[in-house]
Protein backbone atom coordinates (compact mmCIF):
# COMPACT_ATOMS: atom_id res chain seq x y z
CA UNK A 1 0.00 0.00 0.00
CA UNK A 2 2.56 2.74 0.79
CA UNK A 3 4.46 1.74 -2.27
CA UNK A 4 1.34 2.68 -4.57
CA UNK A 5 0.63 5.56 -2.59
CA UNK A 6 4.51 6.40 -2.91
CA UNK A 7 3.60 5.78 -6.79
CA UNK A 8 0.98 8.00 -6.66
CA UNK A 9 2.79 10.91 -5.41
CA UNK A 10 5.27 10.89 -7.74
CA UNK A 11 3.12 11.89 -10.56
CA UNK A 12 1.75 15.55 -10.24
CA UNK A 13 -1.41 16.78 -8.93
CA UNK A 14 -2.36 18.26 -12.61
CA UNK A 15 -1.18 15.06 -14.29
CA UNK A 16 -3.45 13.37 -11.86
CA UNK A 17 -6.45 15.51 -12.77
CA UNK A 18 -5.98 15.31 -16.36
CA UNK A 19 -5.90 11.44 -16.40
CA UNK A 20 -9.30 11.67 -13.96
CA UNK A 21 -10.61 14.06 -16.36
CA UNK A 22 -9.86 11.19 -19.63
CA UNK A 23 -11.05 8.67 -17.51
CA UNK A 24 -14.45 10.32 -16.90
CA UNK A 25 -15.22 11.77 -20.62
CA UNK A 26 -14.58 8.48 -21.44
CA UNK A 27 -16.72 6.63 -18.92
CA UNK A 28 -19.92 8.89 -19.90
CA UNK A 29 -19.54 8.13 -23.66
CA UNK A 30 -18.71 4.12 -23.28
CA UNK A 31 -20.47 3.46 -20.29
CA UNK A 32 -23.46 5.81 -18.82
CA UNK A 33 -24.62 3.69 -16.28
CA UNK A 34 -21.47 3.57 -14.33
CA UNK A 35 -20.73 7.54 -14.90
CA UNK A 36 -23.97 8.31 -13.34
CA UNK A 37 -22.56 6.26 -10.26
CA UNK A 38 -19.09 8.23 -10.35
CA UNK A 39 -21.84 11.05 -9.58
CA UNK A 40 -20.83 10.21 -6.28
CA UNK A 41 -17.41 11.41 -6.10
CA UNK A 42 -18.01 14.66 -7.53
CA UNK A 43 -20.79 15.75 -4.90
CA UNK A 44 -18.44 14.17 -2.33
CA UNK A 45 -15.65 16.26 -3.41
CA UNK A 46 -17.78 19.60 -3.74
CA UNK A 47 -19.63 19.28 -0.91
CA UNK A 48 -15.93 19.05 1.13
CA UNK A 49 -14.59 22.02 -0.07
CA UNK A 50 -17.84 24.16 0.41
CA UNK A 51 -18.09 22.25 3.66
CA UNK A 52 -14.73 23.43 5.16
CA UNK A 53 -14.49 26.90 2.87
CA UNK A 54 -16.45 29.04 5.45
CA UNK A 55 -14.54 27.70 8.55
CA UNK A 56 -11.41 28.03 6.99
CA UNK A 57 -12.20 31.99 5.36
CA UNK A 58 -13.58 32.64 9.35
CA UNK A 59 -10.38 31.24 11.06
CA UNK A 60 -7.78 32.71 8.61
CA UNK A 61 -9.08 35.94 8.33
CA UNK A 62 -9.68 36.28 12.50
CA UNK A 63 -6.14 34.97 12.55
CA UNK A 64 -4.39 37.18 9.93
CA UNK A 65 -6.56 40.18 11.47
CA UNK A 66 -5.46 39.72 15.29
CA UNK A 67 -1.68 39.52 14.70
CA UNK A 68 -2.25 42.78 12.11
CA UNK A 69 -0.06 45.15 13.44
CA UNK A 70 -1.32 49.30 13.43
CA UNK A 71 0.22 51.25 10.33
CA UNK A 72 0.93 47.72 8.60
CA UNK A 73 -0.09 48.35 5.06
CA UNK A 74 -1.49 45.29 3.32
CA UNK A 75 -2.94 46.62 -0.26
CA UNK A 76 -6.06 45.82 -0.18
CA UNK A 77 -6.79 49.13 -1.88
CA UNK A 78 -4.98 47.86 -5.12
CA UNK A 79 -7.03 44.40 -4.65
CA UNK A 80 -9.58 46.05 -4.74
CA UNK A 81 -9.80 48.52 -7.38
CA UNK A 82 -8.33 45.62 -9.87
CA UNK A 83 -11.30 44.00 -8.83
CA UNK A 84 -13.68 46.54 -10.08
CA UNK A 85 -11.49 47.80 -12.94
CA UNK A 86 -11.59 44.08 -14.44
CA UNK A 87 -15.30 43.74 -13.75
CA UNK A 88 -15.72 46.63 -15.39
CA UNK A 89 -13.71 46.12 -18.55
CA UNK A 90 -15.35 42.55 -19.20
CA UNK A 91 -18.64 44.17 -19.45
CA UNK A 92 -17.52 46.54 -21.75
CA UNK A 93 -15.79 43.83 -23.79
CA UNK A 94 -19.40 42.34 -24.38
CA UNK A 95 -20.86 44.92 -25.27
CA UNK A 96 -17.77 45.48 -28.07
CA UNK A 97 -18.45 41.83 -29.13
CA UNK A 98 -21.59 42.15 -29.18
CA UNK A 99 -22.26 45.10 -30.97
CA UNK A 100 -19.71 43.43 -33.74
CA UNK A 101 -21.46 39.81 -33.81
CA UNK A 102 -25.32 40.34 -33.01
CA UNK A 103 -26.69 37.33 -31.84
CA UNK A 104 -30.32 36.49 -31.83
CA UNK A 105 -32.26 33.63 -29.70
CA UNK A 106 -35.45 31.25 -29.82
CA UNK A 107 -36.67 32.75 -26.61
CA UNK A 108 -39.07 28.97 -25.89
CA UNK A 109 -36.70 27.89 -22.62
CA UNK A 110 -37.84 27.50 -19.02
CA UNK A 111 -36.16 29.22 -16.36
CA UNK A 112 -37.89 27.13 -13.63
CA UNK A 113 -39.14 28.91 -10.60
CA UNK A 114 -36.03 31.40 -10.43
CA UNK A 115 -36.48 35.07 -8.71
CA UNK A 116 -34.58 37.13 -10.07
CA UNK A 117 -33.84 40.64 -7.71
CA UNK A 118 -36.10 43.85 -9.31
CA UNK A 119 -33.37 45.97 -9.32
CA UNK A 120 -29.62 47.52 -8.41
CA UNK A 121 -31.04 49.15 -4.88
CA UNK A 122 -32.06 45.16 -3.89
CA UNK A 123 -29.01 44.10 -4.92
CA UNK A 124 -27.15 46.60 -3.00
CA UNK A 125 -29.94 45.82 0.51
CA UNK A 126 -29.24 42.51 0.09
CA UNK A 127 -25.39 42.92 0.10
CA UNK A 128 -25.24 45.26 3.02
CA UNK A 129 -28.00 42.44 4.98
CA UNK A 130 -25.68 39.94 4.10
CA UNK A 131 -23.03 41.91 5.92
CA UNK A 132 -24.90 41.71 9.50
CA UNK A 133 -26.26 38.32 9.40
CA UNK A 134 -26.55 36.41 12.42
CA UNK A 135 -22.43 34.85 12.34
CA UNK A 136 -23.63 31.09 12.92
CA UNK A 137 -26.43 31.30 9.91
CA UNK A 138 -23.38 33.40 8.15
CA UNK A 139 -21.47 30.12 8.36
CA UNK A 140 -24.05 27.18 8.13
CA UNK A 141 -25.93 29.28 4.15
CA UNK A 142 -21.60 30.19 2.99
CA UNK A 143 -22.81 33.79 3.47
CA UNK A 144 -19.23 35.10 2.59
CA UNK A 145 -19.40 38.62 3.22
CA UNK A 146 -21.45 38.30 6.73
CA UNK A 147 -18.56 35.79 7.46
CA UNK A 148 -15.90 38.27 6.55
CA UNK A 149 -17.59 41.24 8.71
CA UNK A 150 -17.91 39.30 11.34
CA UNK A 151 -14.51 37.87 11.02
CA UNK A 152 -13.24 41.23 10.82
CA UNK A 153 -14.40 42.20 13.72
CA UNK A 154 -14.09 40.15 16.17
CA UNK A 155 -9.98 39.85 14.54
CA UNK A 156 -9.97 43.27 15.83
CA UNK A 157 -11.26 42.65 19.28
CA UNK A 158 -8.69 39.97 19.30
CA UNK A 159 -5.77 42.38 18.97
CA UNK A 160 -5.60 43.48 21.71
CA UNK A 161 -5.82 39.89 23.64
CA UNK A 162 -3.03 38.11 24.89
CA UNK A 163 -0.16 36.33 22.34
CA UNK A 164 -1.16 32.73 23.37
CA UNK A 165 -4.91 33.05 22.73
CA UNK A 166 -3.83 35.04 19.06
CA UNK A 167 -1.32 31.87 18.58
CA UNK A 168 -4.70 29.49 19.23
CA UNK A 169 -6.44 30.87 16.29
CA UNK A 170 -3.31 30.61 14.08
CA UNK A 171 -3.26 26.93 15.19
CA UNK A 172 -7.21 26.32 14.18
CA UNK A 173 -6.56 28.36 11.09
CA UNK A 174 -3.17 26.10 10.21
CA UNK A 175 -5.00 23.26 11.43
CA UNK A 176 -8.03 23.68 8.65
CA UNK A 177 -5.73 24.38 6.25
CA UNK A 178 -4.19 21.01 6.62
CA UNK A 179 -7.62 19.37 6.25
CA UNK A 180 -8.48 21.40 2.89
CA UNK A 181 -4.52 20.02 1.76
CA UNK A 182 -6.12 16.79 2.33
CA UNK A 183 -9.60 17.20 0.47
CA UNK A 184 -7.62 18.78 -2.01
CA UNK A 185 -5.32 15.46 -3.13
CA UNK A 186 -8.50 14.22 -3.71
CA UNK A 187 -9.37 16.22 -6.57
CA UNK A 188 -8.93 13.33 -9.58
CA UNK A 189 -11.60 11.62 -8.02
CA UNK A 190 -13.58 14.54 -7.89
CA UNK A 191 -12.84 15.87 -11.03
CA UNK A 192 -13.45 12.76 -12.67
CA UNK A 193 -16.79 12.17 -11.27
CA UNK A 194 -17.83 15.93 -11.81
CA UNK A 195 -17.44 15.38 -15.88
CA UNK A 196 -18.59 12.10 -16.28
CA UNK A 197 -22.21 12.60 -14.52
CA UNK A 198 -22.22 15.82 -16.73
CA UNK A 199 -21.27 14.69 -19.98
CA UNK A 200 -23.73 11.75 -19.83
CA UNK A 201 -26.46 13.73 -18.38
CA UNK A 202 -26.22 16.79 -20.64
CA UNK A 203 -24.66 15.45 -23.29
CA UNK A 204 -23.64 18.08 -26.30
CA UNK A 205 -26.99 17.68 -28.38
CA UNK A 206 -28.29 20.87 -26.42
CA UNK A 207 -25.81 23.23 -27.10
CA UNK A 208 -25.49 22.97 -30.93
CA UNK A 209 -28.55 25.39 -31.34
CA UNK A 210 -26.78 28.15 -29.26
CA UNK A 211 -23.51 27.54 -30.77
CA UNK A 212 -22.73 31.28 -31.75
CA UNK A 213 -24.05 32.45 -28.52
CA UNK A 214 -21.35 30.23 -26.51
CA UNK A 215 -18.98 31.22 -28.69
CA UNK A 216 -19.19 35.02 -28.07
CA UNK A 217 -19.30 33.99 -24.23
CA UNK A 218 -16.40 31.38 -24.23
CA UNK A 219 -14.61 34.27 -26.26
CA UNK A 220 -15.08 37.01 -24.32
CA UNK A 221 -13.98 35.28 -21.17
CA UNK A 222 -10.98 33.29 -22.65
CA UNK A 223 -9.84 36.89 -24.25
CA UNK A 224 -10.78 38.51 -20.69
CA UNK A 225 -7.94 35.64 -19.12
CA UNK A 226 -5.37 35.95 -21.73
CA UNK A 227 -5.33 39.74 -22.51
CA UNK A 228 -7.28 42.16 -20.42
CA UNK A 229 -6.20 40.60 -16.71
CA UNK A 230 -2.63 39.98 -17.89
CA UNK A 231 -2.50 43.73 -19.05
CA UNK A 232 -3.85 44.98 -15.91
CA UNK A 233 -1.05 43.03 -13.96
CA UNK A 234 1.60 44.51 -16.32
CA UNK A 235 0.80 47.68 -15.52
CA UNK A 236 0.89 47.32 -11.82
CA UNK A 237 4.04 44.71 -11.98
CA UNK A 238 5.82 46.45 -15.03
CA UNK A 239 7.48 42.94 -16.37
CA UNK A 240 6.08 39.79 -18.08
CA UNK A 241 2.81 38.68 -16.28
CA UNK A 242 2.07 35.58 -18.12
CA UNK A 243 4.07 33.04 -16.12
CA UNK A 244 1.89 34.09 -13.01
CA UNK A 245 -1.08 33.97 -15.20
CA UNK A 246 -0.60 30.75 -16.57
CA UNK A 247 -0.09 29.49 -13.54
CA UNK A 248 -2.91 30.85 -11.73
CA UNK A 249 -5.23 29.40 -14.57
CA UNK A 250 -3.92 26.14 -14.97
CA UNK A 251 -3.81 25.64 -10.77
CA UNK A 252 -7.20 27.31 -10.13
CA UNK A 253 -9.60 27.94 -13.20
CA UNK A 254 -9.19 23.93 -13.77
CA UNK A 255 -10.88 23.49 -9.98
CA UNK A 256 -13.17 26.06 -11.06
CA UNK A 257 -14.29 24.96 -14.23
CA UNK A 258 -15.32 21.58 -12.94
CA UNK A 259 -16.67 22.37 -9.55
CA UNK A 260 -18.49 25.77 -11.17
CA UNK A 261 -18.50 27.68 -7.79
CA UNK A 262 -16.63 30.46 -6.98
CA UNK A 263 -17.20 29.36 -3.33
CA UNK A 264 -16.10 25.99 -3.31
CA UNK A 265 -12.51 26.96 -5.35
CA UNK A 266 -12.22 29.56 -2.34
CA UNK A 267 -9.57 26.53 -0.41
CA UNK A 268 -7.72 25.96 -3.67
CA UNK A 269 -7.31 29.76 -3.91
CA UNK A 270 -6.04 30.06 -0.43
CA UNK A 271 -3.92 26.85 -1.13
CA UNK A 272 -2.23 28.42 -4.07
CA UNK A 273 -1.55 32.03 -2.63
CA UNK A 274 0.42 30.48 0.25
CA UNK A 275 2.14 28.85 -2.46
CA UNK A 276 3.15 31.73 -4.21
CA UNK A 277 4.04 33.47 -0.73
CA UNK A 278 1.77 35.95 -0.66
CA UNK A 279 1.23 38.08 2.75
CA UNK A 280 -1.65 35.93 4.62
CA UNK A 281 -3.10 39.48 5.87
CA UNK A 282 -3.93 40.02 1.99
CA UNK A 283 -4.96 37.11 0.80
CA UNK A 284 -6.88 35.60 3.53
CA UNK A 285 -9.23 38.42 2.94
CA UNK A 286 -8.99 39.24 -0.96
CA UNK A 287 -9.69 35.59 -1.74
CA UNK A 288 -13.09 35.44 -0.15
CA UNK A 289 -14.26 38.91 -0.85
CA UNK A 290 -13.34 37.52 -4.54
CA UNK A 291 -15.46 35.32 -4.77
CA UNK A 292 -18.15 37.97 -3.83
CA UNK A 293 -17.48 40.67 -5.91
CA UNK A 294 -15.09 39.81 -8.36
CA UNK A 295 -17.57 38.86 -11.06
CA UNK A 296 -15.66 39.39 -14.55
CA UNK A 297 -17.32 36.47 -16.24
CA UNK A 298 -20.86 37.19 -14.47
CA UNK A 299 -20.44 40.45 -16.44
CA UNK A 300 -19.48 38.99 -19.71
CA UNK A 301 -22.93 36.87 -19.48
CA UNK A 302 -25.05 39.42 -18.23
CA UNK A 303 -23.97 41.67 -20.97
CA UNK A 304 -24.30 39.43 -24.14
CA UNK A 305 -27.23 37.84 -22.53
CA UNK A 306 -29.27 40.89 -22.58
CA UNK A 307 -27.90 42.16 -25.58
CA UNK A 308 -28.66 39.39 -27.06
CA UNK A 309 -32.51 39.82 -25.96
CA UNK A 310 -32.46 43.17 -27.41
CA UNK A 311 -30.92 42.45 -30.62
CA UNK A 312 -33.92 39.41 -30.90
CA UNK A 313 -36.72 41.91 -29.76
CA UNK A 314 -35.68 44.51 -32.92
CA UNK A 315 -34.25 47.46 -30.06
CA UNK A 316 -31.57 49.69 -30.78
CA UNK A 317 -29.12 50.53 -28.15
CA UNK A 318 -27.02 53.90 -28.64
CA UNK A 319 -23.32 53.93 -26.33
CA UNK A 320 -24.69 56.19 -23.79
CA UNK A 321 -26.95 53.06 -22.88
CA UNK A 322 -24.32 50.29 -23.34
CA UNK A 323 -21.99 52.15 -21.13
CA UNK A 324 -24.99 52.53 -18.60
CA UNK A 325 -25.77 48.59 -19.45
CA UNK A 326 -21.64 48.25 -18.26
CA UNK A 327 -21.99 49.68 -15.05
CA UNK A 328 -25.60 47.84 -14.17
CA UNK A 329 -23.89 44.39 -15.18
CA UNK A 330 -20.47 45.44 -13.03
CA UNK A 331 -22.47 46.32 -9.94
CA UNK A 332 -24.97 43.38 -10.73
CA UNK A 333 -21.89 41.06 -10.99
CA UNK A 334 -20.53 42.00 -7.62
CA UNK A 335 -23.82 41.02 -6.00
CA UNK A 336 -24.11 37.30 -8.11
CA UNK A 337 -23.86 34.10 -5.79
CA UNK A 338 -20.93 32.70 -5.75
CA UNK A 339 -22.69 29.40 -6.82
CA UNK A 340 -23.55 27.36 -10.39
CA UNK A 341 -25.88 30.09 -12.18
CA UNK A 342 -25.68 32.72 -9.54
CA UNK A 343 -24.88 35.25 -12.50
CA UNK A 344 -27.98 33.96 -14.82
CA UNK A 345 -30.74 35.58 -12.08
CA UNK A 346 -29.13 38.80 -12.47
CA UNK A 347 -29.76 38.90 -16.83
CA UNK A 348 -33.96 40.42 -15.55
CA UNK A 349 -32.50 42.97 -14.16
CA UNK A 350 -30.23 43.85 -16.98
CA UNK A 351 -32.93 43.64 -18.93
CA UNK A 352 -35.00 46.03 -17.14
CA UNK A 353 -33.12 48.84 -18.57
CA UNK A 354 -34.36 48.23 -22.39
CA UNK A 355 -37.99 47.90 -21.22
CA UNK A 356 -37.87 43.94 -21.98
CA UNK A 357 -40.93 42.18 -19.95
CA UNK A 358 -39.96 39.82 -17.47
CA UNK A 359 -41.57 36.61 -18.99
CA UNK A 360 -39.11 37.57 -21.62
CA UNK A 361 -36.25 38.00 -19.40
CA UNK A 362 -36.69 34.86 -17.72
CA UNK A 363 -36.69 33.02 -21.44
CA UNK A 364 -33.01 34.61 -21.81
CA UNK A 365 -32.57 33.17 -18.24
CA UNK A 366 -33.83 29.86 -19.25
CA UNK A 367 -31.10 29.67 -22.69
CA UNK A 368 -28.80 30.06 -19.81
CA UNK A 369 -29.28 27.58 -18.10
CA UNK A 370 -28.97 25.17 -21.31
CA UNK A 371 -25.60 26.12 -22.06
CA UNK A 372 -24.74 26.64 -18.90
CA UNK A 373 -23.04 23.46 -18.69
CA UNK A 374 -19.83 24.96 -20.13
CA UNK A 375 -21.46 28.64 -19.52
CA UNK A 376 -20.91 28.50 -16.22
CA UNK A 377 -18.01 26.79 -15.96
CA UNK A 378 -15.82 29.20 -17.94
CA UNK A 379 -17.15 31.60 -15.79
CA UNK A 380 -16.46 30.42 -12.37
CA UNK A 381 -13.02 29.45 -14.61
CA UNK A 382 -12.77 32.86 -14.90
CA UNK A 383 -13.62 34.44 -12.32
CA UNK A 384 -11.78 32.47 -9.69
CA UNK A 385 -8.28 32.72 -11.29
CA UNK A 386 -9.03 35.85 -11.46
CA UNK A 387 -9.11 35.94 -7.65
CA UNK A 388 -5.71 34.93 -6.77
CA UNK A 389 -4.33 36.97 -9.71
CA UNK A 390 -5.06 40.31 -9.27
CA UNK A 391 -4.44 39.24 -5.29
CA UNK A 392 -0.73 37.83 -6.39
CA UNK A 393 -0.64 40.87 -8.95
CA UNK A 394 -1.07 43.67 -5.91
CA UNK A 395 0.83 42.06 -3.84
CA UNK A 396 4.14 41.54 -5.72
CA UNK A 397 4.03 45.29 -7.18
CA UNK A 398 3.71 46.21 -3.11
CA UNK A 399 6.75 44.17 -2.65
CA UNK A 400 8.70 44.24 -5.52
CA UNK A 401 8.62 40.62 -5.78
CA UNK A 402 10.78 39.09 -8.88
CA UNK A 403 11.11 35.82 -7.86
CA UNK A 404 10.41 33.10 -10.42
CA UNK A 405 6.55 32.18 -11.06
CA UNK A 406 7.12 28.94 -12.56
Amino acid sequence: MNRFVKTINRVSLIQQIIIGLIIGILTALYVPDVANELALLGVLFVGALKGIAPILVFFLVIAAISKHRSGQKTGMGSVITLYLLGTFLSAALAVVVSFMFPTTLHLAASAADAAPPQGIVEVMKTLLKNIVDNPVKALMTANYIGILGWALIIGGALRHAPMNTKEVMESIAQAITTVVGWIIRFAPLGIMGLVADSIATNGIEALIGYFQLLVLLLGSMIFVALVVNPLLSFVYLRRNPYPLVFKCLRESAIYAFFTRSSAANIPVNLDLAKRLKLNPDMYSVSIPLGATINMGGAAITITIMTLAAAHTLGIVVDIPTAILLSVIATIGACGASGVAGGSLLLIPLACSLFGISNDIAMQVVGVGFIIGVLQDSTETALNSSTDILFTATADYAKRGYHENWN
